[in-house]
């Protein structure tokens, strides 16, 4: 068959899977930032200049490295909880619920004097962020796994609830609440239940290198066990995954739980690093931008990595770059989409033209056989 006579795939770990998977990635992304450069020379702002400037405010110094970091701490988390989804063929678009859950979980016992050393401490909260992240995913997994309701309606709604939740509880809950705050928010977390500053005179905190290493854990796990290759098979075929014994409606289940309880982690880590409190609105669209984070990666869990930080840069450097070029703020946020819209385009191409090598395949193999001597066809 002359079918991809001449492909040559990478199989050396991590790096075959970004060579391979990525590819088409980086080319949307490219794409996307040569179209947001058009719309910033429409606005008279030479481009090359307000990319000078967003590059400078990334990543200019030491400082700026490390709002980068902090910046993608919860979006290495949320997105590596989507794209477990992704794989399994489930949309976890209930990242931003998880996070209030988890946030509440961990102030549950972070607000409260103990008398623990600060490694249990903080093992602690995150032990509760889980939980209550866990059984609140719960919810739309037996929805999904036993019920048939689709996974995206019920936990964007229980995204709502729980936002609406968590102001209720630091306003009414006594064991949480600041009751003399102007604003609705939980009391404090004691020093021995915050997670320690990596560099002074910054707010880098170990949450972003937390989520470097699940995402890497999690490649290994998609690739070389056998929950990895249930869940793949999972998305790949349904059907064929049933066939082979797998329990679909448990393995969705657990899907969507696990990335329930990064979530719970990602909520914790930013109240634990970086807010030291809990109240409503703390983490206002970091969950859906977890979303386009997974889905820039292509669902990959090494992607998610580059893609959070990518994020986490375009965010970073867009006030630099609005403040020296005159660009507006929002710049950042139409970058982003651009390269998402491109992303997906590149995505939709590619797939129509392997679908096409694949469809006209068989007529090679045909032909092959037809040009072969007889007695000399294979069979």
């Amino acid at each position: 068959m002359k079918l991809l006579k001449n492909a040559k795939i990478l199989d050396v770990p991590i790096i075959g899977d970004i060579v391979v998977s990525a590819g088409r990635t980086f080319l949307g992304i490219a794409l996307g930032l040569i179209a947001s450069g058009i719309l910033i020379a429409i606005t008279g702002v030479n481009p090359f200049v307000a990319y000078a400037a967003l590059i400078k405010g990334a990543f200019g110094n030491a400082q700026a490295m490390s709002n980068v970091l902090v910046r993608a701490s919860p979006l290495l988390l949320g997105g590596i909880a989507v794209s477990l989804g992704i794989k399994a063929g489930v949309w976890n678009t209930g990242i931003e619920g998880y996070m209030y859950l988890g946030a509440i979980g961990a102030a549950m016992v972070g607000v409260l004097d103990l008398g623990l050393p600060p490694v249990v401490h903080i093992l602690l909260c995150f032990v509760c962020a889980a939980v209550f992240a866990g059984i609140w995913g719960a919810i739309p997994g037996y929805l999904r796994a036993y019920k048939g309701v689709n996974e995206v309606t019920s936990t964007i709604m229980l995204n709502y609830i729980a936002i609406y939740l968590t102001s209720w509880v630091v306003s009414n809950f006594s064991l949480l609440a600041q009751t003399d705050a102007f604003y609705p928010m939980s009391k404090q977390f004691l020093p021995s239940a915050l997670l320690p500053i990596l560099m002074p005179g910054s707010s880098l905190h170990p949450g972003p290198f937390i989520g470097i290493i699940l995402c890497i854990v999690f490649y290994f796990v998609l690739n070389y066990t056998p929950f990895g290759f249930r869940t793949k098979m999972l998305g790949a075929n349904p059907f064929a995954a049933r066939y082979s014994g797998t329990n679909s409606n448990k393995q969705i289940m657990i899907i969507i739980i696990i990335g329930a309880v990064i979530g719970g982690f990602s909520g914790a880590v930013e109240v634990m690093g970086l807010k030291h409190r809990v109240f409503m609105d703390f983490v206002t669209g970091v969950g859906y931008e977890s979303v386009a984070v997974a889905l820039l990666a292509g669902g990959s869990p090494i992607g998610v990595v580059f893609s959070a930080l990518f994020f986490a840069a375009l965010k970073a450097g867009g006030a630099t770059m609005s403040i020296e070029t005159g660009v507006a703020s929002s710049m950042s946020s139409i970058i982003i989409a651009m390269c998402m819209l491109f992303v997906i385009g590149v995505g939709v191409v590619d797939s129509h033209r392997l679908k096409k090598v694949v469809d006209t395949s068989k007529y090679d193999e045909a032909d092959e056989i037809a040009e072969a001597p007889k007695g000399k066809v294979e069979k």
